[in-house]
């Protein structure tokens, strides 16, 4: 029985738990611990609602079973609950998936380009749309934060803020370095060449609960934006940048007029960045532990997109392959995060 694979009656002792909590007359003296207990008992409520909703499907179904074995004229209606009950049970299952207490959250993705110039540049743009066209696919919010243009097309870099449940939990599947092999558009010559860019998945941090930043740990200053946007964006110091002392960390932001909308979007990255860094911390420390081998840096790339001489994506993590890279950079990455999703649950059995 599926809650033989998911514990509800304990997470729904969790809930009780929490509420019984959030009843105290001095539960809101602390603002940080208080965010943080509403937080866990929302995100634990929707998961039980869902498994509760499943218990109650089955119960429909068993009834439609018995009645099916006195009216053969619901045979139709029985086998399309079952098809329905599956679909709803995989998708149960594949949640399992998300064990980080942050998959349930937004995400804060950001694209580097690699060496090369225009045609990384280039590279960056198209993966920024892929991830924008993916989210829209799912209903996810998709709000760019930041971007820095290229030289002479594309985009050096940028910043992205995906809302929806689970969206750190699906993204997480894409940081990592992604490898593209094309015909070149801006070679003369039309030579195939292999551009590189880094993507980075981060959940979206909440400052109050879940790290302090002291402010005497932070350095802000403002500069004059220098791209598109404007005389005014030129002729102010509207562009922000935040320098996180004991870390060394560095985000800044210059897309909004505003520098007050600036330094929100620049604590904003801040703060996803530095909880990253504590999960990559925590993750270095468990694999050690345990004897695992930790790459660092750039490393090799996780998928290739293969334009020309055929085309193919390939996920070097999974070896799950595509076909079509067209549909996949028009934002079709279910089956290549779903395959990655799969891959690291079965590892964790």
């Amino acid at each position: 029985m599926p809650w033989s694979i998911f514990d509800v009656a304990g997470k729904e002792k969790e809930v009780a738990a929490l509420e019984k909590q959030s009843a105290q007359p001095d539960f809101w003296n602390d603002q940080v611990s208080a965010q943080n207990v509403m937080r866990r008992m929302a995100e634990k409520t929707k998961i039980v609602q869902r498994w509760r909703e499943l218990e109650t499907k089955l119960a429909d179904l068993s009834e439609l079973i018995d009645l099916s074995a006195e009216d053969d004229s619901v045979q139709t209606d029985l086998e399309n609950e079952i098809g329905e009950l599956s679909t709803y049970l995989e998708g149960l299952e594949f949640e399992l998936a998300f064990s980080s207490q942050y998959d349930f959250r937004n995400a804060i993705l950001a694209i580097h380009a690699g060496a090369g110039g225009t045609e990384s540049q280039d590279w960056a743009e198209m993966l920024m749309r892929m991830y924008l066209r993916w989210a829209e696919r799912r209903g996810y919010q998709a709000e760019v934060l930041d971007t820095s243009p290229g030289d002479e097309a594309g985009i050096k870099s940028t910043v992205i803020s995906i809302s929806g449940e689970y969206a750190a939990g699906y993204l997480k599947s894409e940081h990592g370095v992604h490898r593209l092999v094309r015909l070149s558009p801006f070679d003369a010559d039309h030579a195939r060449h292999t551009s590189f860019a880094l993507v980075e998945v981060m959940p979206e941090a909440d400052a109050e609960v879940d790290l302090h930043i002291a402010p005497e740990d932070i350095k802000v200053e403002t500069f004059r934006s220098s791209g598109p946007g404007g005389q005014h964006m030129q002729k102010t110091s509207s562009a922000v940048r935040i320098t996180h002392s004991p870390t060394g960390t560095v985000v800044s932001c210059q897309s909004e007029r505003s520098q007050h909308m600036n330094k929100d979007i620049a604590m904003k990255i801040l703060t996803a960045r530095l909880l990253e860094m504590e999960l990559e911390k925590r993750e270095e420390e468990r694999a050690k532990l345990k004897g695992e081998r930790i790459e660092a840096g750039w490393g090799n790339q996780i998928r290739s997109y293969i334009l020309h001489p055929y085309k193919m994506v390939k996920d070097h993590r999974t070896g799950y392959e595509m076909s079509n890279p067209d549909a996949v950079l028009d934002g079709d990455l279910e089956g290549l995060i779903t395959a990655y999703l799969r891959s690291a649950m079965a590892r964790t059995e």
